[in-house]
């Protein structure tokens, strides 16, 4: 979703689109009502005994946009460590990988047609080069959406063909398509500024993509990511696909252009639908458009949900033809509700924060009514691997954008952490944060403490320990193959109360030695003093912050 976070509302029909990036400028007000209180635990426990879990190191991925929005040349943002990069996003779609720079914004700016006539290499070259410099998995978006920029000039609204708009780009002479009245102008030919993109294009595409990251000494695994957030075609890309997607053409776009990705790859993961969020789940494009109490298309298509139904689909065609279309589930999440905002936009006063921090219990918590139009438990990973067990067995599961804005402020950065845990807890297997936060951010460190937190390297190990922590706390533990070594993140919710709780690790042994590292809105991740015992670590969370211990066991 590569937005230019313009504060644009899409809203069809009266229904807000969750989880698109933020899309509800205004929404319902919801009194979700004190959730269940879970059983009261003084201070944090560690249970190194219990069952614990691998950890994919993919869940730690970026975004790399095209559009300059965020700049993919900044170097500080590998101080993150990212452990994979998707190129990808709405210019990603219109994105030609002939002419290595040209691409089309869609609705994010004019529909004008951009790119670099004076680069020295094509922008997937220069990705899946970093990437490898870097040690990062690369995930590149393929184009379903059929077309892609035929230059880096062209615009499908110029105020010499269409006068009279209500906003335009002074600078290109270009506007958005929609006249002062209000009314949209039907686009012109998708030729005006974009040529096909046809899925024996993409195979080739993929055949040099394929030899550039040899070439690079690319970091497996490839992925390959069905275009994005197709559910919003109709709005986002209307100048070359006015018509709302239904449910067949997703099926039958999927399988000609993963027909063409399998083919020019026979190992490389192949990820979708790439949902932008909860109404892209269960209805089409199409039902949306007509209405979500008519959905028109979900009912001629047995009245089952949208995933669900293409998951069934894709195993249906495999048992068919033994040819795998689809190995990783993908969709977006970016928390509704007002003010939450993308990037560094979004409200922090005190009601928004604690609902930007309580919005992650959308991602697990059955008793957590989603604080937006939704009005419902969404329970996104728990959901995901029920639908995955009971129509397409095996599929990973994937968030390929998520963002929960204000990165600037505490509420953000906690929320990151506490999302980048839910994660590791709820067996994603890649994850992109979208793009990537904002360079010493409160987001940027709350990463950090996952991948960075010593800026040696120092980073949450590969196996998560199950702990149970105090309400209003989270604590995430992991350690490495050895048992050795910990890694603990403990985080404070509270914007003014400290936590004064022992972290008890006792059933994983002895501690050598303990060095903290606290992140509480200010100055990164500072070292603290040890203030271990046996195996006890003393201390206190001071309010609003991100703490990392790093942990040697005798």
């Amino acid at each position: 979703m590569t937005r230019r976070f313009l504060g644009r509302s899409l809203a069809l029909t009266g229904i807000c689109l969750a989880f698109a990036a933020s899309a509800c400028k205004k929404s319902v007000p919801v009194d979700p009502g004190p959730p269940p209180k879970p059983p009261s635990i003084k201070g944090f426990r560690v249970d190194c005994k219990g069952k614990t879990q691998r950890i994919s190191p993919l869940i730690y991925g970026v975004g790399f946009d095209i559009t300059g929005y965020s700049d993919w040349k900044e170097p500080r943002q590998w101080d993150m460590r990212p452990t994979a990069r998707r190129l990808g996003g709405n210019a990603a779609s219109r994105y030609n990988w002939d002419l290595g720079t040209a691409f089309n914004h869609g609705l994010d700016w004019h529909f004008e047609n951009n790119g670099d006539a004076s680069a020295k290499e094509p922008f997937y070259v220069s990705f899946l080069r970093g990437n490898a410099e870097h040690h990062a998995a690369s995930a590149l978006q393929i184009p379903l959406l059929g077309w892609v920029a035929k230059d880096v000039t062209s615009a499908s609204f110029p105020i010499t063909q269409f006068p009279g708009q209500k906003t335009i780009d002074e600078k290109r002479s270009a506007g958005t398509g929609v006249m002062i009245s209000g009314r949209e102008i039907a686009p012109p030919p998708p030729t005006q500024t974009s040529i096909a993109a046809t899925p024996g294009m993409v195979a080739t595409w993929i055949t040099k993509s394929r030899a550039e990251a040899a070439k690079a000494g690319e970091v497996p695994p490839r992925i390959y990511m069905l275009d994005n957030e197709s559910g919003l075609w109709n709005s986002t890309h209307r100048d070359v696909h006015p018509e709302p997607a239904t449910y067949d053409e997703l099926l039958d776009r999927t399988v000609r252009y993963a027909s063409a990705v399998r083919g020019a790859d026979k190992d490389g993961l192949i990820a979708g639908p790439n949902s932008f969020g909860w109404s892209e789940l269960l209805y089409s494009a199409r039902d949306v458009a007509m209405g979500i109490g008519k959905k028109p298309d979900r009912l001629a298509h047995g009245d089952v949900p949208l995933l669900p139904w293409y998951l069934k689909k894709l195993k249906e065609h495999e048992d068919k033809t033994t040819v795998r279309l689809l190995d990783i589930v993908d969709v977006h999440f970016y928390p509704q509700g007002e003010g939450m905002g993308v990037g560094v936009k979004g409200d922090i006063d005190n009601d928004a924060a604690a609902r930007r921090i309580r919005s992650t219990r959308a991602l697990w918590d059955p008793s957590y009514v989603d604080e937006s139009w939704i009005h419902e438990p969404v329970r996104l990973l728990p959901r995901l691997h029920e639908w995955v067990d009971q129509n397409y067995p095996g599929r990973r599961i994937e968030i390929g954008e998520w963002n929960f804005g204000a990165e600037r402020h505490m509420s953000s950065g906690l929320a990151t952490a506490e999302a980048l845990g839910r994660f590791a807890q709820g067996e994603v297997f890649s994850a992109f944060y979208w793009p990537y936060p904002a360079l010493d951010s409160a987001a940027y460190w709350a990463f950090r403490a996952f991948r960075n937190f010593d800026g040696k390297g120092g980073a949450f190990q590969d196996t998560l320990v199950p702990s149970e922590a105090e309400e209003g706390t989270s604590l995430w533990v992991s350690r490495d193959e050895s048992g050795k070594h910990l890694v603990l993140v403990a985080l404070n919710f509270d914007p003014k109360k400290e936590v004064s709780a022992p972290i008890d690790i006792g059933s994983c042994g002895e501690i050598d030695k303990e060095t903290r590292y606290v992140y509480a809105g200010t100055g990164g991740l500072a070292e603290k003093p040890d203030n271990a015992t046996g195996h006890v670590i003393a201390g206190a969370l001071p309010p609003y912050s991100i703490s990392v211990y790093d942990v040697r066991l005798k």
